[in-house]
């Protein structure tokens, strides 16, 4: 018997040599690091050193490239298939037999592997620190909402656009299955007519072309930037777009986390402030490679992990809690990730959908974190037809949309501090239930609750201002006249604090006479109170 036994298990092990297995390989070292933190416009853009600088966001190794050096030469040995790249976490995502992929440990630079297959990671798979913590006017705009309107009051999304921010500036990531037709649909001619649509990539094909299959996309970014007068408006309609494909439809394979959150990586680099994801992963077409219950901890998961970097780095990601609400006993991943809002799905009611995965997480989170409209959600057609669709792919960008928005307006708030401001806007927050989490958020509340953050005198604050912007020689800082003296803090885009000054007058100048020009923040500190502002250097 034990012969036999002996004998099972060294057919197994040669079967799984022998079979094309998915892995993560991890490098040891990357080059030219210091050169480029001290040199950060060679590896980000400046609209990302901006959005940095603002949050006070460190630019770090993790920053850096991957080495293509390395890359090449996995990619030049014989049975390996390179399929993505992650800089956050110095890896790449291969396929081959398990013998080729062992093989590669014989490099230098290799310190590591991970398999999909979590059964072939004895004894261990390979560590990754964990550098992740939790920290915890007037009206102008009305729209006809049309078919949206009760997705966007449900959450006092109307309220928020009535204050006049309806993404203006903002830039917003779509990561999600295919987008044809984006650029001829009517529900987008506002995008294109005003070049709010930045860029695009297939991260499965290697290409600017972002049809990809099936709608989902399309359909999905309507609930954020989609507009047809009077008959439909997105939560976020003037905000500007990347679209990322980041899924194979055909398939499901663990490859799709690595394409997720290398379009993360690049997101980040491009200056984004909010990620839309509907998507979520649990099982595979590999039955080998599925997460368990007890994987979704919020950090086990490539894809977790990948969040919660993202997080760190300043961007607020808002995904799907995921459609499993009668069957898998707790949300999918990426949504059981620490740093981001997991939205699951009501009806127009308000009422939880059945099919909305439910928490909390394995380690005890609530999960999901808020809810929007989901059931009977409208959408847009390629066509730029209005639609209904179900699912929390639609509760979702209902509220990134809504997420943009309210951080425009207090654009130095920092992701942390406005994510919590909406779970603590949300309807159960002091009672949250594993179907809804805290609930459904009201951005009235969370508005009126940001214009107060960190302020103890909400009308001394008003009256705090700076002008002329943007600035040719100098700038006035002008303070109400309880306010005795004030600190100037003038900081450049990689958060630098390059000028300090008192001002003791009502009305001081700042001379920035001879200084580059370029985006500057202005932080001005009076009576316990701080106020922040960008200004352009002409």
């Amino acid at each position: 018997m034990k012969k036999l036994f002996f004998a099972a298990l060294l057919f197994f092990g040669g079967f799984c040599q022998a079979q094309i297995q998915d892995a993560w390989v991890f490098f040891a070292d990357k080059e030219n690091v210091q050169v480029s933190i001290e040199n950060p416009l060679t590896i980000l853009t400046q609209e990302a050193l901006d959005r940095k600088a603002l949050h006070e966001v460190v630019i770090d190794e993790r920053d850096v490239p991957v080495n293509e050096t390395y890359i090449t030469t996995v990619k030049d040995t014989p049975g390996i298939t390179v399929w993505a790249k992650s800089k956050w976490m110095n890896c790449i995502y291969v396929q081959g037999t398990m013998a080729d992929i062992e093989a590669l440990n014989d490099l230098s630079f290799v310190v590591g592997l991970e398999y999909a297959d979590k059964d072939l990671n004895w004894p261990n798979p390979v560590p990754v620190s964990d550098k992740f913590a939790i920290e915890q006017q007037q009206e102008r705009i009305e729209y006809d909402y049309g078919a949206a309107a009760n997705q966007i009051e449900m959450i006092s999304g109307d309220f928020i656009h009535r204050q006049d921010f309806t993404g203006e500036g903002m830039i917003v990531a779509v990561m999600d299955s295919g987008f044809p037709n984006f650029e001829n649909n009517p529900g987008y001619a506002h995008v294109m007519a005003n070049n709010r649509l930045l860029g695009t990539y297939d991260f499965y094909a290697r290409t600017t072309d972002v049809t990809g299959t099936g709608t989902h996309g399309s359909s999905t970014t309507s609930d954020i930037g989609g507009y047809v007068e009077n008959q439909f408006v997105g939560t976020a309609p003037n905000a500007s777009f990347y679209l990322f494909r980041t899924e194979y439809g055909p398939s499901e394979n663990p490859r799709e986390e690595a394409w997720w959150v290398e379009a993360l990586e690049r997101a980040d680099s491009l200056g984004v402030d909010v990620v839309n994801t509907s998507l979520g992963y649990q099982a595979y077409d590999n039955a080998n490679y599925d997460h368990s219950y007890e994987d979704l901890d919020g950090q086990t998961t490539f894809a977790a992990r990948g969040a919660n970097l993202a997080y760190e780095k300043g961007m607020i990601l808002v995904t799907s809690a995921g459609n499993q609400g009668n069957s898998f006993g707790t949300v999918a991943t990426p949504a059981d990730a620490i740093g981001l809002l997991a939205v699951g799905a009501v009806n127009a009611g308000g009422n939880y959908a059945s099919f909305s995965s439910r928490g909390p997480t394995v380690d005890g989170r609530v999960k999901p974190d808020v809810m929007a409209q989901g059931q009977s959600a409208a959408v847009l057609t390629t066509t730029g037809a209005v639609d209904f669709s179900s699912g929390t792919s639609f509760s979702s960008p209902i509220l990134a949309g809504a997420v943009a928005c309210l951080w425009q307006a207090r654009p130095e708030t920092k992701n942390f501090e406005l994510m919590q401001i909406i779970r603590e806007s949300a309807h159960l927050y002091q009672n949250p239930t594993p179907q809804m989490g805290y609930g459904i958020p009201n951005f009235e509340i969370a508005y009126n609750v940001l214009l107060g953050l960190g302020i103890e005198d909400l009308a001394q604050q008003s009256l705090i201002a700076i002008a002329p912007n943007p600035v040719k020689t100098y700038f006035e800082v002008s303070l109400p006249a309880s306010v005795e003296q004030a600190e100037v803090l003038i900081y450049n885009t990689i958060g630098q604090l390059i000028y300090r000054t008192q001002v003791s007058h009502s009305q001081e100048q700042v001379s920035m006479e001879g200084w580059s020009k370029g985006l500057y923040i202005v932080s001005v500190k009076a009576s316990g109170a701080e106020n922040n502002f960008k200004i352009q250097k002409q």
